[in-house]
């Protein structure tokens, strides 16, 4: 299994945290959003990743040259990070989806336990990981499901329609790899491609007909980070450290 990771942006709603710094290398604990990310990888036995990158590229990469142990990793660098959505970020890896892979959020922590869940999951072509709650605002990637096939994945999806969310981890095995690199093409070809995110072409998928299954990781841990309550809310979650607090108190 492939890991891709897509850690292009910036984290604009992070300002004045990341002024400089990318998002993915915020630190957690004594480690960083992206180091945290393929450790957990490289213990449920992820031996190789593709970053992408954007924002002060070279700093993620001096961070993944200085790591002594964990996944092969190859970085690719995305141009358009600044005036596009994720999807471009899935369009530069596509030549790194040849067999079985993860997309991953380049701002989704997770537990060795959620990621073994998702690795051990029944062999479908495009699995989505999902979690439950009471209640989703507006910033959660919402789904529908009919039983575990997901109908619909979009953060307008109404309270009615909602039974779930996206975290922002898919799996693709067999045809599912095929699949998704097509509609990832169909969509890059429209005048709106680039303004896409990649859960646009999951959404298009589902709605076509293509069987889209999901995962459900209920229980298990797992964070985002989109602003400066998430980040508190991830070093809490996944390790606090002088680092994290030094950075986080002193802007």
């Amino acid at each position: 299994m492939h890991a891709i990771i897509l850690s292009a942006g910036r984290g604009s709603r992070l300002l004045p945290l990341t002024t400089n710094l990318p998002k993915c290398l915020l630190p957690i604990g004594v480690s960083t959003v992206l180091s945290l990310q393929l450790d957990t990888l490289f213990k449920q036995g992820v031996k190789t990743a593709t970053v992408v990158t954007g924002f002060n590229d070279h700093l993620v990469r001096e961070e993944i040259k200085s790591r002594k142990t964990g996944p092969k990793v190859k970085t690719l660098y995305n141009p358009f990070f600044q005036v596009a959505d994720n999807l471009a970020s899935c369009w530069m890896a596509r030549k790194s989806m040849k067999s079985d892979f993860l997309i991953i959020n380049g701002d989704t922590l997770f537990s060795p336990k959620l990621l073994e869940t998702v690795l051990n999951a029944p062999a479908k072509n495009i699995t989505v990981t999902i979690d439950k709650k009471n209640q989703y605002d507006g910033d959660d990637m919402k789904v529908s499901l009919e039983g575990t096939q997901l109908t619909a994945i979009s953060k307008t999806l109404l309270a009615g329609d909602t039974n779930g969310e996206s975290i922002g981890m898919l799996r693709f095995m067999n045809e599912g790899t095929k699949i998704f690199r097509d509609e990832l093409k169909r969509l890059m070809k429209l005048e709106a491609g680039t303004k896409n995110w990649y859960l646009s072409a999951i959404d298009g998928l589902a709605k076509s007909g293509v069987h889209i299954d999901t995962t459900n990781i209920q229980g298990s841990k797992w964070a985002e980070l989109d602003t400066p309550e998430d980040y508190e809310i991830c070093r809490e979650l996944f390790g606090d450290s002088k680092m994290a607090r030094t950075r986080f108190t002193a802007v």
